[in-house]
């Protein structure tokens, strides 16, 4: 009788506390680093310190344009200004084209996620990628962990929670449903979120959302927020103009039916039915890392070895999957290691390039740069080849690490494996360039500049050659060939639909690509001085953005996807030979094995050997 009274009395005070209103401001998309969006900032942040009855301020993504560690800081001074407690999460922006490999952002701001309680209700928010890989978004698995954790251990599993992301909770994240699923367990009455810079109501399986309009003022003369306000199991929302108006509400809506709602009916998951219809492909092994993979694997016929986003480089059995070794860094990594002669080199986001034996993972030597590094390296010829995040390209001697020579003129930081071709080194970088350096030396040969738009940049490409040529796709979605010696446009052309992924056949007479919309595979001839086509496979992979190489072997071409399918396609029929789903993530590099084997990484951590 004494349990219940008590127990009684919790509840009366729980609804008591749930009974008051919170207000609160909403921003989000500030992307500090655009044309206004400082000042924009600057606007908000005064407007809402004037702001008498705010309790505290939710940022929901998108917080600089380029993810720098400039456009941070200078954000994370203007939003220090604020006299209210807030809480903030990173974008796509901050987290794709992050030269610290999204380490910043946790450094400058504390954290990328959070967890908090007022007037009754939890607050819980999450980073939602993609982390440095052009993709749909993905919670990564480490706030997955997190998400469980607070799930887990809530003093009341019935207290309301509104969660906060900054992607839609829909197919435009690779792992919505995992999210759903988790918010259904728990008393889950709201979802807010940003990215899509307008204000707008979505329903997420019965789960009422809202995303608010960016803090940018594009066309307008002032930039502006959201005002929000919960009181008695309902949600309203009213645009506010940084000194000016507050608007009328443009969302009303009650959220104290939403589990309820949301449990009413099953929804739909992705689809593994295309394993039934290719049966050939089975699983030899298969292991789901904790965290998430932003890099391929790579191997020797005997160990494979991968990088992962805790900062672990990992060597496995390539026969039983089983753990050989980890050799822990102090920075996530979004490299793929190379192997060269019984060494692994990786360099990781804690500005080191490590060389460890492959045998055992002992450090045979470390190199220090200023920055992070979050391209992969190349080793040729006794050494080691790589970009940084620090304006630099490097030659290192593999033996000792030693600094063979070292180019300082790269703008702004370096994401790709580079090519070697003909004793030159190709490369490009986030700073809308593309370069060639001496092998022997590290000196200019050549830079070509096409756009002064950096998103446009060939950064995320690892390029391939043949016949003198260069062969590039970038996001301006051409594919361009140019002069290996003088950097010369030979052709470029927008007729095929392409974006990042590109490779070239093991006899160097084809170069092939994947539409990025019509979700086709196309072959063209090396050899021409115009793009002539070979050949196209329908390969129906529908809408695609995956930036991960095209890899050939025994005749087999093997295509990585953004949706977790890896696709096989037979190089003399141009015809699907299989197709196999992993995942809903992203697909990373391809390995190929000998006896009809490959290696695979996903995004969300699955590291696999497919027999076919």
């Amino acid at each position: 009788m004494k349990k219940t009274g008590i127990y009684i009395l919790f509840w009366l005070l729980f609804i008591s506390v749930q009974g008051q209103k919170i207000h609160f401001a909403h921003i989000t998309d500030t992307h500090v680093g655009g044309n206004t969006a400082a000042e924009d900032l600057e606007r908000t942040i005064q407007d809402v310190n004037n702001l008498p009855d705010i309790d505290f301020v939710i940022f929901t993504g998108d917080i600089t344009e380029f993810g720098s560690d400039e456009e941070l800081l200078k954000a994370k001074a203007i939003i220090s200004k604020l006299n209210k407690p807030w809480y903030i999460i990173p974008g796509n922006h901050d987290a794709k084209w992050s030269e610290s490999g999204c380490n910043s952002f946790v450094r400058i701001f504390g954290s990328e996620e959070f967890a908090f309680e007022k007037n009754g209700y939890l607050f819980l928010g999450t980073a939602s990628g993609p982390n440095m890989r052009m993709a749909p978004g993905l919670v990564p698995r480490e706030q997955i962990v997190f998400m469980d954790s607070i799930l887990t251990h809530m003093k009341n599993p019935s207290q309301p929670i509104i969660f906060v992301n900054h992607y839609p909770m829909d197919e435009s994240l690779s792992n919505w449903y995992l999210v759903l699923d988790k918010l259904k367990t728990r008393n889950i009455q709201a979802i807010l979120l940003g990215h899509g810079h307008i204000n707008k109501l979505y329903n997420f399986e019965g789960i009422p959302a809202i995303m608010g309009r960016s803090n940018l003022r594009a066309h307008e003369e002032c930039g502006g927020y959201n005002l929000v306000t919960i009181s008695n199991d309902s949600i309203s929302y009213e645009e506010r103009t940084p000194a000016g108006p507050t608007h009328p509400a443009w969302c009303k809506m009650s959220i104290a039916q939403t589990k309820s709602v949301a449990e009413s009916k099953s929804w739909s998951r992705p689809d593994y039915s295309v394993n039934n219809r290719y049966s050939q492909v089975t699983k030899v092994w298969e292991i789901q890392d904790k965290c998430d993979i932003g890099s391929g694997i790579v191997s020797n016929g005997k160990i494979a070895v991968y990088s992962n986003a805790a900062g672990a480089i990992v060597a496995l059995d390539q026969m039983t999957g089983n753990v050989l070794w980890k050799y822990q860094t102090g920075g996530k990594i979004y490299s793929t290691p190379s192997i060269y002669k019984g060494r692994v080199i990786c360099p990781s986001t804690d500005n080191r390039i490590y060389c460890l034996s492959l045998q055992t993972g002992k450090l045979k030597w470390v190199y220090a740069t200023s920055k992070s590094i979050v391209a992969s390296p190349v080793v040729h010829r006794g050494k080691v080849f790589v970009g940084a995040s620090d304006g630099k390209f490097r030659a290192l001697k593999v033996g000792n690490g030693a600094i063979c020579w070292q180019y300082d003129s790269v703008m702004n930081f370096v994401e790709t494996k580079p090519l070697i071709y003909k004793r030159a080194v190709y490369f490009g970088s986030w700073g809308d360039t593309f370069y060639a350096l001496s092998e022997k030396d590290g000196k200019l040969l050549w830079k070509r500049q096409k756009y002064e738009n950096r998103m446009l940049s060939p950064a995320a490409v690892w390029p391939v050659a043949a016949y003198n040529k260069i062969f590039l796709v970038a996001p301006d979605r051409r594919m361009t060939a140019l002069d290996a010696k003088t950097g010369k446009e030979i052709w470029d052309s927008k007729k095929y639909s392409c974006r990042e992924s590109i490779g070239i056949s093991k006899d160097g007479e084809l170069v092939y690509i994947k539409n990025m919309n019509e979700g086709n595979v196309d072959a063209f001839y090396t050899r021409s001085e115009n793009q002539e086509l070979a050949w196209e496979s329908k390969a129906e992979l529908g809408y695609d953005i995956a930036p991960s190489p095209i890899v050939e072997h025994n005749n087999l071409v093997f295509i990585p996807t953004d949706s977790g399918i890896v696709c096989a396609i037979d190089k003399k029929s141009h015809q699907i030979v299989w197709k196999h789903k992993l995942s809903n993530a992203l697909v990373n590099c391809i390995c190929p094995l000998e006896n009809n084997r490959i290696l695979v990484t996903t995004f969300d951590g699955i590291v696999s050997c497919l027999k076919f």
